[in-house]
């Protein structure tokens, strides 16, 4: 009686945690892919950001969207 409701059980849990390392593989494949472009974005827009502190000659916008941060520099 208690077999057969723990083999599902664990079938189960097999299948749940089969399905997450197959989900992790493909976002650590897509993230080697954008590796570059996301951390070159974001230091480059730092580095915006700090010249605009250090010369205060430039007016610079910094607009935020979906966790990229634009940077427009104005003269």
């Amino acid at each position: 009686m208690f077999c057969i409701p723990k083999a599902a059980v664990l079938h189960g849990k097999s299948v749940c945690f089969a399905s997450q390392k197959s989900r992790f593989r493909n976002v650590k494949a897509q993230l080697s892919l954008f590796n570059r472009i996301i951390f070159t974005k974001i230091r480059y827009s730092s580095c915006f950001i700090f010249q605009h502190n250090e010369t205060r000659k430039n007016l610079v916008i910094k607009l935020k969207i979906s966790n990229f941060a634009i940077i427009i520099n104005c003269i």
